[in-house]
Parts: structure tokens; sequence; C-alpha cells
């Protein structure tokens, strides 16, 4: 039977998380996180593991908002060197972007500092559910944030301005800032609709889908101003795939 993603959130993960993080802090309570985790467990499904690890961090840290981000930082290890790896890969860098997601809307002086971080992190593993507090409470500067980054070299940090604003994020609360940032949204998928690489085109897609959903005049209007000539192939391909939901319920 395969092993539930979940499942990958177990005592051994809070071993290795403790290992690493004992090597750049050396008065790390690894026994009390270890421990806490153990306890926790039993019972907990995945996003409830990841509140789990996030609180036992939070707890055992015994470090500010900031002085966290710059540990983390420390632990990220190398950037992904393709653009599958994210969760084969980066998987055990969850609990620390649902600390992120946790915490970086209750630190209104720190937005840069937490932006600064998830840049790093999505490189790494992604960075789309810990940016969705900041784009919720901070909308103005965290869309701002995203327009840049959507002209990033990174691929992983473009896919991120995209699929950070989804309204249909799988795992994550809604959020439709299209009602009411649609230009500075509109902008972001923009700048990515003629990406080539296909993990882009995924994502631009996936948006244009949930907008359908939820604001299908919006969506209407990006389908009519991307269908006006010439229209690259990707441009092509993120259409069809972004007019699934339209396609099977006749809108």
């Amino acid at each position: 039977m395969p092993k539930k993603l979940k499942d990958y959130y177990n005592l051994q993960l809070a071993e290795l998380l403790s290992e690493k993080i004992k090597r750049e802090k050396k008065g790390f309570r690894s026994k009390n996180f270890i421990d806490q985790i153990r306890r926790g467990l039993r019972g907990r499904e995945f996003l409830e593991r990841q509140d789990l690890f996030a609180e036992a961090l939070e707890k055992e840290l015994d470090e500010d908002y900031s002085g966290a981000l710059k540990l983390f930082t420390k632990i990220l290890g190398p950037e992904l060197e393709t653009e599958t790896g994210m969760f084969r890969e980066g998987w055990w860098l969850w609990p620390i972007g649902r600390f992120v997601e946790r915490n970086a809307g209750t630190e209104p002086s720190k937005i840069n500092e937490s932006l600064d971080f998830i840049k790093e992190l999505t490189k790494r593993f992604t960075g789309e559910f810990a940016i969705r507090p900041l784009l919720e409470k901070y909308p103005k500067r965290s869309l701002s944030k995203l327009k840049s980054w959507s002209r990033e070299p990174s691929v992983h940090v473009r896919r991120l301005s995209s699929e950070g604003i989804r309204i249909r994020l799988p795992w994550a609360k809604k959020l439709n800032l299209f009602k009411d940032y649609f230009e500075a949204c509109y902008e972001i998928l923009e700048h990515l609709k003629d990406s080539p690489e296909k993990f882009v085109q995924k994502s631009v897609g996936n948006n244009l889908n949930d907008l359908f959903k939820e604001e299908p005049a919006l969506a209407r209007k990006i389908v009519a101003n991307w269908t006006r000539p010439p229209v690259s192939p990707q441009t092509l391909w993120i259409l069809k795939h972004g007019q699934r939901w339209r396609r099977r319920s006749g809108h």
C-alpha cells in the first residue's frame, strides 16, 4: 500500500529537522521538540501534522520571528535544479513553510523579511501557502512584489507569482484577489502567458480555470485579450488548460 502523504511528516522528520537546526543553533531544545511531535502525531491528518510541527517550532526555537527566519535560511539547502523537485526533494520544508504561513501575517513590520524568505523557500520547495496570509492582509504590497517576481529568472519564483494568487489553491483557504485587484493580478498573468515552461503554464492555466468558477466575466475578459493575434503556442496551451471547467459546465 502506498505511503500516505501525511505519513512523511513523522517522528523521523522531527529528528531530521532537529539535527539541521542544532547544527546552526547549539541551544535548540531538540529533545523537547521531538517529544512534542511524538506526543501529538497519533490521529492527526496532513494539515494537522503541519500545525503540530509549526507549533513545536514556535515553542522550542526560543527566537523572535526575524531570528527564526534567519535560522531557517541557513538550513534551506541548495536550490532545486529541476521544475519537478518541489515535493520529491523539498517535502521536508513544508513545516517551515507552515511556520511562516502561521506567523507572517501577524508581523506587519516584517513584511519584507517574510517576502524575502518566501522567495528563497520557493526555490527549494514552494512558497504558495506561506504567502497567502500576506496577500490577504497586505494585498497591495504583496501583489507589487509578485509582479516583480513574475519577471524573475527563476522558474520557481515566476511560478509562485501565479500560484500564490490562485483563488482555489489546494490545501489553502479560498482567496479572491481578482475581484478587487484585477489589474494587478492580470498584469502578473500577462507577464507569464508566454513562459516556455509547462510548470509555469499549468499554474497560469489553473488560475484561469479557477477564475471561470468565481468571476467568469473577468475570465472571459482575459480570454478575449489573449486570443487577439498573434497568439503564441504557450498561450494557446494555457487557454485550453484554463477553460477545462468552462467546457465541462457549458459556461
